[in-house]
């Protein structure tokens, strides 16, 4: 598996594999892309953590609110995803706050 953080109010567009941008019908399927249960916060800024199977090389995000071209990016290609081991190690700094929701689930 591998991992992202993407801030809340944007979402994934497009995915690359190996062979090109995902096909539905060729891999008869979505790709799996969720969002778990743990976000950081910086900056007073939500960044969910996600997971995507290992097949998944590139990920397009997108704000999911249409904004004025002039204050913001409109979309982001996230190329290099994290590890597990990246995400532990990024959770575990001193300039983030983790939080969970739903505590009952990971126990």
């Amino acid at each position: 598996m591998k991992y992202f953080f993407l801030s809340e109010g944007w979402a994934v567009s497009r995915v690359w594999a190996s062979d090109g941008l995902w096909q539905i019908t060729a891999w008869r399927r979505q790709p799996d892309i969720q969002q778990l249960n743990i976000c950081l916060i910086e900056n007073n800024e939500l960044l969910w953590l996600y997971r995507v199977e290992d097949a998944i090389l590139t990920v397009e995000v997108k704000p999911t609110t249409p904004v004025p071209v002039q204050n913001t990016i409109g979309q982001v290609v996230l190329k290099r995803l994290m590890t597990a081991e990246q995400v532990i190690e990024r959770l575990g700094t001193a300039q983030a706050k983790c939080q969970l929701q739903n505590i009952q689930s990971v126990t």
